[in-house]
């Protein structure tokens, strides 16, 4: 919540002019009831209702609205942009991955649970070395890089150690410790073509699998299928890494577990071998080829059949939760741009660097279109992707909702005594964009405040309705 006292003058004047209006709670409404979005689209528009065989009648209009504009959520899902939305976004990803992970609910059944399921983290491999965080034998905090044999300095006359203990707000966490020596080209190039080492580890994962089973991969496919969902995340380094739960099927639409003898460790092993076994070489500029793959860190966590190291409403958070980020935490933004824009911006050297080697790569054949992607590091994915059978969509979920809550208007206007609507009347929108985010900036304090306190009463009632380990889940 923002206090007034932090406002600037004109800002406090728009407030108290907004407030002053005869017409303000109905702006208040409007903004609640578009979840006190950071930046709401403004519509003006009509609904005009065509009944058979009667005059037309407008029922509705925004010219009686205040600023004759009706507010409507902006739907973006990057917390940076607007909290409210990227909420939704979350807890509406929530749903999905649950489902999937859990069943008995969005049409997934709960025998869901004894499939196999696995939790898979595949990181990026090095691209020199970088200031990080430690922990000793003992579970304490230990230095960043201690000297262990290995050239006290690098050939550019730097250390090649850090003795430092990095705590976790240190702006160096992810900074290489020498910049000369880190290689940039081969960090953009992966973030570019991870879209498609994900998609040959999918490839590769199946063949693993139909190995295992002792098939052929046509084989394999006729008697199971990997349905999974998988979230891109930007490591401090400024690197994508992907969190996937991967699932066994049988084909078909019916949620039926697979036939084949495989198991959820075989499943764990099956994704390891796939991530070491993906490679893709890609040209650079000057002449030279660069082989991509995975990391050596390739973590799988058990989930269903047999002892579970993770729960799969724990996953399903965890993987939500990186759903509604990007690359706004090295305050690159959400807009494109251009190198000359980058001294504005107070970005880090390693960021700036990063950017200055897209836009170099740029003009290489098989990085065209790079340049497009600079502010998000090079990489051009979908954060959050899913195979078509893994659970149900977002579309649906949000086409629930949008039901709810048209069936909670009926039921207040049948309360109020208004006309049933009737089925052979024709209703007929118009609607127009008028501007995006609010009008000034005492509007947007004033909705800021509003979410600040609508956030504190949800979780009020969370806190007292839910057991202690259910807290902080997403649920809609």
């Amino acid at each position: 919540m923002t206090p007034v006292a932090s406002l600037a003058p004109a800002t406090v004047a728009e407030v108290v002019d907004r407030a002053a209006r005869p017409d303000f709670d109905r702006w208040a409404g409007q903004v609640a009831g578009c979840g006190h979005c950071a930046r709401p689209v403004r519509l003006r528009g009509r609904v005009i209702e065509h009944p058979d065989g009667g005059p037309r009648r407008v029922t509705y209009s925004t010219d009686a609205e205040p600023d004759r504009v009706l507010l409507i959520r902006c739907g973006n899902r990057r917390a940076s942009v607007c909290p409210s939305c990227s909420f939704e976004y979350a807890g509406d990803m929530w749903q999905l991955l649950y489902a999937g992970a859990a069943g008995g609910r969005k049409g997934v059944p709960e025998s869901i649970r004894s499939h196999p399921l696995v939790f898979a983290t595949l990181t990026a491999p090095g691209f020199g070395a970088v200031h990080t965080t430690r922990l000793d034998r003992v579970g304490g905090s230990a230095r960043c890089r201690p000297p262990r044999g290995a050239p006290r300095l690098c050939q550019h006359g730097r250390p090649t150690w850090c003795t430092s203990v990095h705590g976790e707000g240190d702006p160096r966490l992810g900074e290489p410790i020498c910049a000369d020596c880190y290689d940039y080209p081969a960090h953009v190039a992966f973030n570019w073509h991870a879209p498609e080492l994900w998609r040959r580890f999918t490839i590769t994962l199946r063949r693993e699998l139909a190995r295992t089973a002792g098939l052929t991969a046509t084989e394999f496919t006729h008697a199971c299928r990997v349905s999974f969902v998988k979230v891109a995340e930007f490591q401090r380094r400024g690197v994508v890494h992907f969190h996937a739960l991967v699932r066994l099927d049988a084909p078909g639409d019916e949620f039926a577990p697979t036939v084949l003898p495989l198991d959820v460790h075989d499943l764990a092993d099956a994704v390891k071998r796939a991530a070491e076994h993906v490679r893709l070489t890609t040209d650079m500029p000057d002449g030279s080829g660069v082989v991509l793959r995975f990391g050596q860190q390739i973590d799988t966590q058990t989930i269903n059949g047999g002892p579970a190291e993770l729960t799969a409403e724990h996953a399903a958070r965890y993987i939500a939760k990186y759903a509604t980020k990007s690359a706004e935490d090295f305050g690159v933004g959400d807009r494109r741009l251009t190198p000359a824009a980058l001294p504005a911006l107070g970005l880090s050297a390693h960021v700036q660097r990063l950017i200055n080697t897209g836009w170099v790569l740029g003009g290489c054949a098989s990085f065209e279109g790079v340049r497009r992607w600079v502010h998000m590091l090079g990489f051009r994915g979908h954060f959050a992707s899913k195979s078509r059978r893994y659970s149900t969509t977002l579309g649906a979920i949000r086409g629930e909702r949008r039901a709810y809550r048209q069936q909670q208007a009926a039921e207040l206007a049948r309360e109020l005594g208004a006309d049933e609507p009737d089925d052979s009347t024709l209703v007929v929108g118009n609607w127009t964009f008028a501007g995006l985010g609010y009008l000034t900036s005492g509007d947007a304090a004033l909705a800021a405040s509003a979410a600040a306190r609508a956030r504190e009463q949800r979780q009020a009632a969370r806190d007292a309705t839910c057991q202690p380990h259910q807290r902080g889940s997403f649920t809609q």
